[in-house]
């Protein structure tokens, strides 16, 4: 409700214009967006007409509006806030050249430390679809976005190779996450050049890993380093490992799974500094041609605790952090979009806002799913998205 004396700002947008602002700030709260500029040193000097605060919501914006212009995106942000922070003047819109040299100022590590101090795992204990005896489904995976096909861009991150020693149209960056398998939501992400691998970049990942989560991983993540790392964080795994690695079996149990030892290496093995792990081997037959044979390990060896058939059943879960990455890349980004940013600093600010963004949309879809008694990853991410958006057009654009 309006306070007493406060009128609106002038301006011709409507109301719906603005939720997506709504959805940003409730998420990120702008005394939290100003705590963590101020850690990172970026807050203003002296007045400016873009605020480090409106960069940061406007670094947002971008990923909500992918379709958007520069001036497009800034009229919607600044009247949301305006609107946000009851104020009664109508801020001065500065140009793209402007809006450019506020993202410079604001740069990537504010975008990156902000999602860092917000986004946590969503679901509440005991949510349908988010947990299996008692732990939280976690996944790992990565995936690649294309970048503007600058000298810059093409020499901090690289690009993939195609067919015949030629390179592709665009260079690339690499993001790896770690989602929660029921709500969709990325709770932390390592960004990185395409040319490093994503097992590399997942060793600064598993300390994200914490006692009461079960991580989910596909076959290609798995190296007895990264297993022992992640195991130190208290959390239990079910990883998917090829059948060349090496297992020494030595005890079978009642549910088809057995226990095994896993060693570093050939030389390692020599010396016995095995890990014992469980093993499930299984093959899925829904009446088309049978797909495995699977082979999972994980770190939960009581078999009466959660059995094999469960633990098959819920790594097909890991392909939730699919459908996360697919939500950001096709749905919010836009299809076969490129990424705006020419400069690799504005290149992470950008890829940060578009997880910050993500990261509210589901947050707001688990509000949704919570008020109405259903699973929150049985709520359309298009329809969301929609919603968050609405409209990026004033009354009377379009012509009667």
């Amino acid at each position: 409700m309006p306070r007493t004396g406060w009128r609106k700002p002038e301006s011709d947008r409507r109301l719906s214009d603005l939720v997506s602002v709504g959805v940003l700030t409730k998420v990120f709260p702008p005394d939290v967006v100003d705590a963590v500029i101020a850690e990172c040193g970026r807050t203003e000097q002296r007045r400016r007409s873009l605020p480090a605060r409106s960069v940061a919501y406007f670094a947002m914006g971008m990923a909500l509006h992918s379709d958007g212009s520069y001036e497009d995106v800034l009229a919607l942000i600044s009247d949301g806030l305006a609107w946000a922070e009851r104020s009664e003047e109508s801020p001065k819109l500065a140009n793209k050249a402007a809006i450019s040299h506020a993202r410079d100022r604001l740069g990537a590590e504010p975008m990156e430390k902000l999602f860092a101090r917000v986004a946590v795992p969503l679901a509440a204990e005991g949510a349908p679809g988010c947990w299996l005896a008692g732990r939280r489904l976690v996944a790992v995976d990565g995936t690649c976005l294309d970048l503007a096909d600058t000298p810059t861009n093409d020499a901090f991150f690289g690009r993939p190779g195609v067919a015949k020693g030629e390179k592709s149209a665009f260079p690339q960056a690499r993001v790896v996450a770690l989602a929660e398998c029921g709500t969709h939501a990325i709770f932390d992400a390592v960004i990185g050049p395409y040319t490093t691998s994503e097992n590399k970049l997942t060793t600064g990942l598993l300390d994200s890993l914490e006692e009461g989560m079960l991580c989910l991983a596909d076959r290609g993540f798995y190296s007895f380093d990264a297993w022992q790392k992640a195991v130190r964080t208290g959390a239990d795994l079910c990883w998917r490992v090829t059948d060349t690695l090496r297992l020494e079996s030595i005890e079978d149990l009642p549910d088809g799974s057995y226990l095994a030892e896993v060693f570093h290496s050939v030389k390692d093995r020599k010396r016995r500094h095995p890990v014992t792990v469980r093993v499930i081997e299984y093959t899925i037959k829904d009446g088309r041609e049978p797909a495995g044979p699977f082979r999972l390990v994980t770190t939960i060896l009581d078999h009466t605790e959660v059995p094999a058939i469960e633990l098959a059943a819920a790594y097909a879960q890991r392909w939730e952090i699919e459908s996360a990455f697919d939500e950001l890349k096709t749905h919010q980004r836009g299809p076969r979009a490129v990424l705006r940013s020419k400069s690799p600093d504005l290149v992470l600010q950008e890829i940060w806002g578009h997880l910050c963004c993500h990261y509210a949309i589901r947050s707001l879809m688990l509000d949704a799913a919570l008020q109405a008694g259903r699973d929150p990853d049985r709520i359309s991410f298009v329809a969301a998205l929609r919603i968050s958006r609405r409209s990026i057009a004033q009354q009377g654009a379009f012509p009667p």
